[in-house]
Parts: C-alpha cells; structure tokens; sequence
C-alpha cells in the first residue's frame, strides 16, 4: 500500500476531520509527507476540508 492510500484509509476510519499531525501518527508517517499528500488529495478532488486545517474523505 502506497502512503497516499494509507493516508485515504486513516481517513476513512475515521468518524471525523482530522488533522495532519493525527493522520500522520496513525499512518506511521512524517507530517511533512501527509502535508503533501493531502494537497495532493484536494486537488484530485478526494478529500475534503470542512474547517481549517481539518481534512475529511469528499461525501458524494
């Protein structure tokens, strides 16, 4: 499993936004990585930020 899919199921396991720190502890990776992989994610249309600096899987 690549880290961008990790981050996406942290996400998914999640009831609620999180934040960067909090997905990063749980996906066992840097915070500077999931920074970039959530950008990532937000331009690709798959996650969303419900309030600032909180980030959620899109509801369709």
């Amino acid at each position: 499993m690549d880290k961008k899919e990790l981050v996406l199921k942290v996400l998914m396991e999640s009831p609620e936004p999180m934040r960067p720190g909090d997905i990063a502890e749980k996906a066992g990776i840097s915070k500077e990585e999931v920074d970039k992989i959530l950008k990532d994610l937000k331009k690709e249309g798959k996650i969303e930020s419900p309030k600032r600096c909180y980030y959620s899987l899109k509801k369709n």
